[in-house]
């Protein structure tokens, strides 16, 4: 009988991949799963560990994960991912609340897994980290995947790790330098996905935008983009984690050109200030910034934006915060989302002085989303009366009631369409008449030919 595995994936969309992969390899070394923890034999936490909030959201899960192994079946808890690989053997070890784990993995040891947690047995007395391999192995073919997403939906990573070395960051000690997968490793990825019913594609890496330029080829990402849309039964490629640095014209002209990727572009700029931007090691500074989005709005057409903004980094100033503040209400992205800094040990703003207070750091989040609320709700509101593709994600079929979401609304980050009246399923896609807004999300029926 097929030892039953329980797998539970903390963070991002990124995360959700390597997940994936874990457990087709899994799938691929003869292992079962189940949604039930009581049921697993072996239960897998695989862990994000990017800042001081997600280490204790996986610390917690992996002590009320210890619990289910002491009191049911599973014999072997396994710990994979960003944390072991920050930290390694000593984070467990110094912890009793956390003795009782027995097998700890890194992002590079995820081909490994089967062999890995067959060549242990129980029980154990200790954590034990398999030997370090290196965290730079390029992924260049297509490996094992058990998709965790709805079956019209899915995240396509295109490179790993970043060559970056933003202040802040402690992305690149756990991941390594920048990957870029190859280009024919990708397209087929694309096409398996498509096969199986997928319609939409989110492309993710550390820095999408950055993708071939690490592999002295011609691969860059707006062929790729291209390549992708030739690809039968895709509907939707969505650009997600675009860095500020790398936007060519092909490029653009691609989000613009190409009808099946979405004219949504996800563009991390953390701040505004130049003097903050300087010590956080960003290179693009206000003056670029404001460039590139006068250029993006300029060159497509219906674009959507979304960035993300860091508050308080060390000596961020009354002055620095305003010139963020107004910056956003000038901008006015069409999405946003706001992070609070949080002081790592092991990058160079650790060793920086003229730190926030954490009240004040607080007060500033606020300001910030107070303002993108009311940004997010006027331009909602502007949709009042327009037609829209809606894709359905989930229904309701006793309330004729569905969700789904538009070109401009990426999976899990940003808002949704509440739709009556319908008799969608999940996976069909609709033109729908939006009724209603919010701050986040929208409210729609099924549109009807005159009702406009």
């Amino acid at each position: 009988m097929k030892e039953k595995v329980y797998l539970e994936s903390l963070g991002c969309p990124k995360n959700l991949v390597d997940s994936e992969v874990i457990a087709g390899y899994l799938q691929c070394g003869g292992f079962a799963f189940t949604t039930r923890r009581e049921e697993a034999a072996i239960i897998i936490v695989n862990t994000c560990a990017f800042i001081k909030e997600a280490v204790e959201e996986a610390e917690g899960i992996i002590r009320a994960l210890l619990e289910f192994k002491r009191k049911g079946a599973c014999r072997m808890l396994v710990v994979a991912g960003c944390l072991p690989r920050r930290y390694g053997a000593p984070f467990f070890t110094d912890r009793p609340a956390l003795h009782g784990v027995d097998l700890l993995l890194g992002p590079a040891d995820m081909p490994r897994i089967a062999h890995l947690i067959r060549g242990h047995t129980a029980p154990y007395s200790r954590c034990a980290l398999p030997p370090a391999r290196r965290p730079d192995v390029r992924p260049g073919r297509v490996q094992p995947r058990m998709r965790a997403t709805p079956s019209h939906t899915a995240y396509l990573k295109i490179a790993e790790g970043c060559s970056h070395r933003c202040a802040f960051c402690t992305i690149p000690a756990i991941k390594g330098p920048y990957r870029s997968r190859s280009p024919r490793s990708i397209i087929d990825e694309g096409k398996w996905c498509a096969a199986q019913g997928v319609k939409e594609i989110n492309l993710i890496a550390q820095d999408t935008t950055f993708y071939g330029r690490d592999r002295g080829t011609t691969a860059d990402l707006a062929s790729l983009m291209r390549r992708l849309c030739r690809i039968e039964g895709l509907r939707w490629i969505r650009l997600l984690y675009c860095h500020p640095d790398h936007f060519s014209k092909n490029l653009i002209e691609a989000v613009r050109d190409e009808e099946k990727v979405c004219n949504y572009l996800d563009l991390p700029l953390q701040h505004i200030s130049d003097p903050i931007l300087q010590k956080m090691g960003r290179s693009k500074k206000s003056a670029g910034i404001r460039k590139l989005i006068h250029e993006l709005r300029r060159s497509i057409p219906r674009l959507w934006l979304r960035t993300t903004v860091m508050v308080g980094f060390p000596g961020e100033t009354k002055e620095d915060f305003n010139r963020l503040l107004d910056f956003i209400k000038e901008a006015e992205f069409e999405h946003l989302g706001a992070f609070r800094y949080s002081d790592e040990e092991g990058t160079r703003a650790f060793r920086l002085e003229e730190k926030v207070p954490p009240a004040l750091v607080n007060e500033r989040y606020h300001r910030i989303m107070s303002a993108q609320s009311r940004i997010s709700l006027k331009k909602n509101r502007a949709l009042i009366g327009t037609q829209q593709t809606v894709l359905i994600d989930a229904v309701d079929r006793l309330k004729g009631a569905a969700t789904g979401r538009t070109f401009f609304q990426a999976p899990e980050i940003d808002g949704v369409v509440h739709l009556t009246r319908t008799k969608a399923r999940p996976g069909d896609m609709l033109d729908a008449l939006i009724t209603g807004a919010f701050e986040y999300d929208l409210f729609a029926e099924p549109f009807k030919s005159g009702k406009a």
